[in-house]
């Protein structure tokens, strides 16, 4: 069932990603921390997929607290602190290596940055979709236009436990615009998006970072119904960590780009140090991997609901054509 959220706007804390300066990432960031915030929700076996979201709003948690953070998320370190109500999924965050943690960083940064340029450069996107883990608080923290509609697909037990914490520490999107919440795994994501408002014929952004995504065809399944609701000229953006069963031939970047264009899409591959370069850092680690890749695809398709529009608009030529045709003879 969808989630409404009509609420005024925490003003005082906006997202504003501050620009990197040239300085090394740590190449040995704390370890203690990951330690402390594991042992801490260590009571009982964990949801991997609650494991997983935690585990992200730890890492935001962190950086907004650096002195030069690549991003601020002011509400990251509530989704970690305790609920006053008991939590009968386990807790836990599982440590992550220097690599995994670096690159969820840049991803982060980019799509914040990514997000904020469609939307503050055009005026037609209006229709916002993540593919989220559960706990993304970009509704919250991100400067969305007026009339703005977001929809957040993502695990339903993880976004109640996070949408419980964030309401504990007030959390709040603009009053001017609607938050929907559906499971991922709904059995009809096409027509429960259509019935709460998403329209075909108007564009919309879709923003991938931590949706679970196992299987190859789990993905190919997200690509259909991002090709079906999307009208043409949409687009698809973020952070595809890459199922383990499929069989890539020749490089990566090919591989997807066919892919993609498979489905409708035209896809732009972008490197995680092309991210860290453009923003001056200095890479002391390597931070691309066989595992995951950043993309900004371009629908290229019709969606249904143009094509039911251009069915009509066919049909009605037509009956005009049979009309003039009979008033001849």
């Amino acid at each position: 069932m969808a989630t409404n959220h009509r609420c005024s706007f925490l003003r005082h804390s906006p997202l504003v990603s501050s620009p990197w300066r040239n300085k090394k990432l740590a190449s040995n960031p704390s370890r203690v921390g990951f330690c402390r915030v594991s042992a801490q929700f260590q009571r009982e076996e964990p949801d991997p997929l609650l494991r997983a979201a935690l585990t992200s709003a730890w890492i935001r948690d962190q950086e907004s607290r650096r002195s030069d953070p690549l991003f601020i998320d002011t509400y990251a370190g509530g989704l970690l602190s305790s609920d006053p109500i008991r939590d009968d999924i386990g807790k836990c965050l599982h440590s992550t290596n220097v690599s995994e943690l670096h690159r969820y960083r840049l991803a982060t940064k980019f799509i914040d940055e990514r997000l904020q340029q469609f939307l503050s450069t055009s005026d037609q996107f209006r229709q916002i979709v993540l593919l989220s883990d559960g706990m993304d608080t970009r509704p919250y923290r991100l400067n969305w236009p007026r009339l703005s509609i977001i929809y957040d697909l993502s695990p339903e037990r993880v976004f109640a436990l996070g949408t419980k914490r964030l309401q504990v520490i007030g959390a709040k999107t603009s009053r001017s615009c609607l938050l929907f919440h559906f499971p991922n795994d709904s059995r009809n994501l096409q027509e429960t998006l259509c019935k709460n408002g998403f329209n075909g014929n108007q564009p919309s952004l879709w923003v991938l970072q931590g949706l679970p995504l196992p299987y190859s065809i789990s993905f190919e399944e997200l690509l259909l119904l991002i090709s079906s609701l999307a009208m043409k000229g949409s687009i698809f953006f973020g952070e595809l960590c890459i199922p383990s069963d499929w069989m890539i031939s020749g490089t990566k970047e090919e591989w997807l780009e066919n892919f993609f264009l498979k489905h409708g899409f035209r896809v732009s591959i972008v490197k995680y140090s092309e991210v860290a370069g453009n923003s001056g850092l200095d890479l002391d680690v390597a931070f691309e991997a066989p595992g995951s890749i950043l993309f900004v695809a371009e629908q290229l398709r019709m969606s249904d609901a143009q094509m039911e529009v251009w069915r009509m608009h066919l049909e009605r030529m037509e009956e005009e054509a049979d009309e003039d045709g009979f008033e001849e003879l």
